[in-house]
């Protein structure tokens, strides 16, 4: 019987996944590097849909000790509607910890930075760290976000469907000449369209993001009338983008999950995401 990969891969979710990888890793904390080594795991605990780095406890340089308890868990449906599974999404901190384990600390040069240890026992000698909390060099290159799944991936395509995005009546964009991105098993595709066919002023917001696939995001306010009726952090630009979003470079897509979006004439549902709120 054939296997439905997408689906096949959501069954997984409530499961403690890990992939090894095979690229020397450097692990900083300030200026002292606590952490060396080619025998790198990229781990996904149940429910959380992005990886962190565990390290073996050996490849440490720097002792562990213990660390703050575990936050509470935060359960959010994505997908279509509130149907969609509840995930650990990105937005959720390190903090919260769905596997058993025991969170520790490591301290270099009076900052610290915490950490997992696993009680499975298929992990038990590594220790997950907190990216947000560290510096990372994969072989000599840093890297930045979170770590990449290397089942994750990005695609690019020039298009002539027409991309109309509004907002309770008002126009916001509409393009023939879109680039639609597509994003691993993200459900619809980002609509990047040229900053020439967005129909509001767009003002820099004071959002920032990082995505570990696209880079730095520039973020913008939408100013829909003179009255200064504001959609706040709605849109966004690469304006240096990493490799695999190089072709949407300074170009601007909206959270199409916050506005009416239609293709080609036709409404498209909107979908719950991290950022729909």
């Amino acid at each position: 019987m054939a296997v439905d990969l997408s689906r096949a891969s959501m069954q997984l979710l409530p499961e403690l996944r890990f992939q090894r990888v095979h690229k020397r890793l450097t692990v900083r904390l300030g200026d002292q590097v606590v952490a060396l080594t080619d025998r790198a795991v990229l781990v996904m605990e149940p429910m959380r849909v992005v990886p962190s780095y565990a390290v073996p406890v050996a490849d440490l340089l720097v002792p562990l000790e213990p660390g703050p308890a575990n936050l509470p868990p935060e359960y959010r449906p994505v997908g279509f509607g509130e149907g969609g599974p509840p995930l650990l999404d990105p937005s959720v901190p390190f903090g919260v910890h769905s596997a058993e384990g025991q969170p520790v600390r490591l301290r270099a040069g009076g900052e610290a930075g915490d950490g997992f240890r696993f009680s499975d026992p298929d992990l038990a000698d590594l220790v997950c760290l907190d990216f947000d909390q560290f510096d990372w060099w994969e072989e000599d290159e840093p890297i930045m976000g979170h770590p990449r799944d290397p089942f994750h991936r990005i695609d690019v395509r020039r298009s002539s469907r027409r991309v109309q995005i509004s907002h309770e009546g008002t126009l916001l964009a509409a393009s023939s000449r879109p680039h639609l991105l597509f994003e691993a098993a993200f459900p619809l595709p980002r609509y990047y369209l040229p900053l020439e066919d967005v129909s509001v002023e767009l003002r820099p917001a004071a959002l920032s993001t990082t995505c570990a696939y696209k880079g730095h995001a520039t973020h913008y306010d939408a100013v829909l009338d003179d009255r200064g009726a504001v959609l706040e952090a709605v849109a966004w630009s690469y304006e240096e983008p990493l490799d695999d979003a190089r072709d949407v470079r300074g170009m601007v897509s909206f959270y199409q999950e916050r506005l009416d979006l239609e293709l080609d004439g036709a409404a498209v549902p909107r979908v719950r995401t991290p950022w729909s709120d």
